[in-house]
């Protein structure tokens, strides 16, 4: 039987986690006396980390078989190498401890969303209910700790933090191994790693993945600096997170109708094109309110159907024993993405503004539209996913 609360449980704590880190770590850098330069180099390394981890830890977790061991490994060393921040808080040791503790994290999730799929087997297309649960973690965080930081120093945030990064251990030794498969030899699953890298349409995709996660980099790194420098108190801008993120759960609920009725191709390049219009939008409109939630109400898009369409994506390219690289791969370009946008926006703040630098991010989601439209062959997809999804 699918073990949906323990699988849901994690997703929970996981990204109850990121949703104390995007809001809100550049957030507690400024409070410790950063400048916006600095600023984005902290955030840029644990971004950067996912261009190394992912790969390394997939790759072993696809020799050993031992995916659940990984993640449990890694989550109780992320939070044993995150309790350094509590010693010291100059540059050198916040970016060691940066890139200590996010090597481990990012071990984690490539590996659980693959022990995911294998627990879904043929009801791949119950993801997003099991994943949607995550989008419930993220709001809880951001809500409550942008409560929190209203009336309580910024002091406390890590500790808040590490609080969360235990929860996540905790609840990694509640989930069940997934179940073995046996290996499919038929048609592309047959093929190696590199083999199915250079099938018409893969590189393009890993490609675009990285160009998306790099237009969110002014978005994760100063939304909240933006929106504070805009009037927005820290409580209301909690809210406004919460408010993105409460709409990728509403697509999560129907994600299953959406894929049997647009092929991925459709989805993920929509997601691209919409997520040009909301880094234009928060660029230059972010001081209405009326324009600033219908920049939050696209994130159902520029996250969540457009991650839900890769990880699907992934699933149908790579066979059981490559899924580990797989995800770590996408976790990678997107790590890479995310940390060259996060040391871009950084650099460009004070120097081409909030409006140029959004700007940039909205363009680079343009070309990745462009080059998804060109290069991913439909039929292929289509064909790909009413065989595995149905």
């Amino acid at each position: 039987m699918l073990p949906y609360w323990r699988l849901s449980g994690f997703y929970f704590a996981y990204f109850a986690l990121l949703g104390g880190v995007a809001p809100f770590l550049a957030l507690y850098f400024s409070h410790l006396g950063y400048n916006a330069a600095r600023i984005g180099e902290l955030v840029a390394i644990p971004m950067l980390m996912r261009c190394l981890a992912p790969n390394l830890w997939g790759w072993l977790g696809d020799v050993t078989g031992r995916r659940l061991t990984i993640v449990r490994l890694g989550a109780l060393f992320t939070a044993l190498a995150f309790t350094g921040i509590f010693y010291r808080q100059d540059y050198l040791w916040l970016a060691m401890i940066m890139a200590l503790h996010s090597f481990f994290w990012h071990a984690v999730l490539p590996q659980f969303e693959a022990i995911t799929l294998s627990h879904l087997g043929a009801q791949s297309s119950r993801y997003t209910m099991v994943r949607l649960w995550g989008s419930v973690g993220f709001i809880a965080t951001v809500v409550g700790l942008g409560w929190l930081l209203q009336i309580l120093s910024l002091d406390v945030y890590p500790v808040v933090m590490l609080g969360i990064m235990l929860a996540i251990f905790f609840c990694s030794l509640t989930v069940p191994a997934a179940p073995v498969t046996k290996p499919n030899h038929t048609g592309v699953h047959t093929e190696g790693f590199l083999r199915v890298l250079r099938r018409p349409g893969v590189l393009a995709f890993f490609l675009c993945a990285g160009l998306m996660q790099f237009s969110h980099g002014p978005y994760y790194t100063f939304l909240t600096l933006h929106l504070e420098a805009l009037g927005y108190s820290r409580s209301v801008i909690g809210l406004l997170w919460a408010l993105g993120v409460i709409a990728e759960i509403l697509l999560f609920l129907v994600m299953a109708k959406v894929l049997s009725r647009f092929t991925l191709k459709q989805l993920l390049v929509t997601s691209l094109l919409l997520a040009a219009i909301r880094w234009l939008v928060l660029g230059s409109l972010a001081e209405y309110l009326i324009a600033l939630l219908f920049a939050q109400l696209l994130h159902a898009a520029t996250f969540g159907c457009f991650h839900v369409a890769a990880i699907h994506f992934i699933q149908r390219s790579f066979n059981d024993r490559l899924q580990g690289q797989g995800q770590a791969l996408y976790a990678t370009l997107s790590g890479m993405g995310g940390a060259l946008g996060a040391l871009y926006a950084g650099y460009s703040w004070n120097t081409i503004g909030a409006f140029w630098t959004f700007t940039v991010g909205g363009l680079a989601a343009l070309l990745a539209a462009i080059v998804l439209l060109r290069c991913l062959p439909s039929a292929d997809i289509e064909q790909a996913r009413g065989h595995t999804f149905s």
